[in-house]
């Protein structure tokens, strides 16, 4: 029989993502399951998706702590309870440090909206609006301890068009990263990234 992978999904936001992965898991019967959401922020949508999903939620205070590798050494005293395998990080808005990275080789995935190295850190999407550039994208890659500095494992283009507003762009960019995401989940737990 094979193992069920233990992940945990880390986000800072409404939690689309989360779902898609959620969603994903469950309708295409992956041997995988998602048994601990983490957020840095109380008012996070993602809560209100775990609460509906039975997914057990974690909100972490980083200010309550001296420093971040204080704040996530106690994220990853919970993902020892919790036997977690693999991190998925969705919508999280910040930088880990080795406290986690070291725990997790080659472990920790993220989702950026760029193509990367294009258009790394927090403002991607409007950056490369900006730009006026007539394509960019979405990238998966390994978290490593630079900033969206990882392997990339996946990519896929996303058009900006000549009306595009940024809201626009926004919106195809969400639409393609709720496809790649899980499918690129589906493809690491194929390759057995998660128990090496």
């Amino acid at each position: 029989m094979v193992k069920s992978v233990r992940l945990a999904v880390f986000a800072s936001g409404t939690g689309t993502n989360f779902q898609a992965l959620h969603d994903a898991i469950l309708q295409r019967h992956l041997h995988a399951e998602i048994v601990r959401l983490i957020v840095d922020k109380s008012a996070a949508g993602a809560l209100n998706l775990a609460k509906i999903f039975g997914i057990p939620a974690t909100f972490i205070k980083y200010s309550e702590y001296k420093t971040k590798p204080e704040a996530e050494q106690a994220i990853l005293n919970q993902l020892k309870i919790d036997e977690v395998d693999g991190i998925l990080l969705a919508g999280y808005m910040r930088i880990l440090t080795p406290t986690l990275i070291d725990n997790y080789p080659s472990k920790i995935i993220n989702l950026h909206p760029a193509m990367l190295p294009n258009f790394p850190g927090r403002h991607s999407i409007l950056d490369a609006y900006e730009a006026d550039v007539d394509m960019t994208g979405v990238t998966v890659h390994f978290v490593d301890n630079g900033i969206d500095t990882g392997k990339i494992i996946a990519q896929q283009k996303v058009p900006r068009l000549p009306n595009d507003t940024l809201q626009d762009l926004e919106t195809r960019m969400h639409n393609v990263e709720h496809v790649l995401y899980p499918n690129t989940l589906e493809q690491l737990l194929n390759e057995g990234v998660f128990l090496k």
